[in-house]
């Protein structure tokens, strides 16, 4: 298990009890993550690379504005998947909370059905402008403005996994949360 998602882990669960399917998942959400990391190392070397350029060279590169914008798509999508799986993606909890078992897991519920309701929104809208961006490029890149857009399908994709998942795994193994 990550030591990024222990926190979000039953107290009584350990690795022993988990499923190949929790594991899998998890290593996705890990993935994500790295990958996002990765990503904002690249970042702020190629925002390095643009100051030298512009004032040590006098040559700005004129790829960083357009590569960096793709590149915060790709980490913002990827970290709000990672957050859905992690159970630590934005949301208010001490209403939830302080109910009873049963509101509490409705509500549980509830906000998981809108997290897949919104991971298939944005997958299905995602994929149409992947599809009608595949001609165009990114100026300044050359790359298809379709890569603009994948990120949208890959994390609309792996959120509504991640929620649907989270719902059956409390249909399955109620906690009591």
């Amino acid at each position: 298990m990550s030591a990024y998602s222990d926190h979000t882990r039953e107290a009584g669960e350990d690795a022993g009890t988990r499923s190949a399917v929790d594991a899998g998942l998890d290593s996705i959400a890990h993935a994500c993550i790295v990958v996002s990391g990765v990503m904002l190392v690249f970042l702020i070397a190629s925002f390095g690379w643009l100051v030298f350029g512009r004032y040590v060279l006098n040559d700005t590169p004129t790829w960083v504005e357009q590569s960096s914008l793709l590149i915060v798509v790709y980490v913002t999508c990827l970290g709000a998947a990672a957050g859905v799986r992690n159970k630590s993606h934005l949301s208010i909890e001490f209403i939830r909370d302080g109910l009873p078992a049963l509101p509490r897991a409705l509500m549980c519920h509830l906000a998981d059905l809108f997290v897949v309701l919104f991971g298939a929104s944005m997958a299905w809208q995602g994929g149409i402008m992947v599809l009608d961006n595949l001609q165009r490029p990114i100026p300044m890149i050359g790359l298809s403005e379709s890569w603009r857009a994948l990120p949208l399908v890959i994390s609309g994709g792996l959120m509504m996994l991640f929620a649907v998942v989270n719902i059956v795994q409390r249909l399955v193994a109620p906690t009591g949360r």
